[in-house]
């Protein structure tokens, strides 16, 4: 059953108990996760609730989608499972080798080439 609901354009105000208070009125609310920058843990205006029935879920996408919540108009949709983001080729620790610890690799060589 598809009960998890993405809900998007949020107020960076808006706290996990106001969406479970808000959605409890289209039924039983199982979760909610409102998603927050790892690095300064302030909200990045999407969450994710979980109704306890597929009903439910439809009745608060009824409700809900186009709904004002603080000066802003949600956004609320079935959530669609995570997708695999590409390798990006950023990463310099691939297969445990990380240029800037290998002395022989960086600039200026290794011990021999000190001056002192």
């Amino acid at each position: 059953m598809d009960t998890k609901l993405f809900v998007g354009n949020l107020s960076y105000n808006t706290s996990e108990e106001d969406l479970r208070n808000l959605f409890a009125k289209a039924g039983e609310v199982s979760s909610v996760s409102l998603i927050k920058d790892r690095d300064s843990g302030r909200s990045k205006g999407f969450a994710f609730v979980e109704m306890s029935s597929q009903t439910e879920a439809e009745q608060a996408i009824k409700m809900f989608n186009g709904f004002s919540l603080e000066n802003r108009d949600l956004k609320v949709d079935k959530a669609r499972p995570r997708e695999e983001r590409p390798y990006s080729g950023y990463d310099n620790n691939r297969y445990g080798q990380n240029k800037y610890n290998d002395r022989s690799r960086r600039s200026g060589g290794g011990k021999s080439s000190r001056r002192y």
